[in-house]
C-alpha cells in the first residue's frame, strides 16, 4: 500500500466514533462477519443518489481497508439511482490522501482508475446505476449512503440485504471556500468508520 496512504489510515481515530454510531454501522459488521465465518465472497454496493460522491468514497475506503486488514474476498461496488458522473473533486480529495488515480476516458461520465497499491487491481470509478451490468446481480449488501437514495430505494433487486449508513452531502459546499476541507472531512469520516467495521472482523483460521 502506498506511503502516503498508509500514513492517512493511521492517523484516522476510530475511538472518536460514537456509541450511537457503532450501533448504525453494527449491521454491515455482522453482514461482513457472516460471509467471513462461511468463507464465502463478501460482495458490498454503496448506494447514493447520484453515485457521484459517498457512494464512491465509500466504495473506494471500503475496498482499501479490507486489504489493510487482510479481509479476503470483498469485493466493493457503488451505484446509483441516478447515472451522473464523479465529481472531480472526490478523485482531488483521494489523491491527497494518497490514492494514485488515472483517468481512463474523458467524456461527460469519465472513468477512472483509483489503485491503493502498485501490485493491486484497481478500484473502476464511474457513475452508474445500481442495476448497472458493472455490478453484482444477487448475494450482495446493499449500503445506502444518502437519505433520499435509502427513501427512493426501499428495495434494492438481488440484495441479500439492506443496510442504510448515511452520510452528509459534502456537495452543498461545491462551490465555495470551503468545498476542498469539507470533502477531506467527509472523505476522512468514511474512512474512519470503515476501519473500525474492518476492524472488528475476526479471521476464521
Amino acid at each position: 500500500m502506498y506511503t502516503t496512504l498508509l500514513d492517512t489510515i493511521g492517523h484516522l481515530d476510530t475511538k472518536s466514533i460514537s456509541k450511537e454510531r457503532q450501533l448504525v454501522l453494527k449491521p454491515l459488521i455482522d453482514f461482513i462477519q457472516s460471509k467471513v465465518n462461511a468463507n464465502q465472497e463478501i460482495r458490498l454496493n454503496f448506494i447514493c443518489t447520484h453515485n457521484s460522491r459517498r457512494s464512491h468514497l465509500s466504495q473506494v475506503w471500503a475496498q482499501t481497508m479490507a486489504n489493510y486488514f487482510n479481509i479476503k474476498n470483498v469485493f466493493c461496488y457503488s451505484g446509483g439511482t441516478e447515472e451522473t458522473a464523479l465529481f472531480p473533486m472526490v478523485a482531488e480529495t483521494l489523491i491527497n490522501s494518497g490514492f494514485q488515480i488515472k483517468t481512463i476516458s474523458k467524456d461527460d461520465n469519465p472513468v477512472y482508475s483509483i489503485k491503493y497499491s502498485d501490485n493491486e487491481h484497481p478500484i473502476i470509478g464511474f457513475s452508474k446505476k445500481l442495476d448497472d451490468a458493472f455490478n453484482p446481480k444477487s448475494e450482495f449488501a446493499a449500503i445506502m449512503t444518502c437519505d433520499s437514495a435509502n427513501e427512493a430505494c426501499p428495495f434494492v433487486p438481488g440484495a441479500e440485504k439492506r443496510i442504510p449508513i448515511t452520510f452528509e452531502d459534502p456537495k452543498v459546499f461545491d462551490n465555495t471556500p470551503q468545498q476542498a476541507s469539507k470533502y477531506k472531512e467527509r472523505s476522512l469520516q468514511i474512512a474512519t468508520e470503515l476501519k473500525y467495521m474492518f476492524s472488528q472482523i475476526k479471521q476464521v483460521s
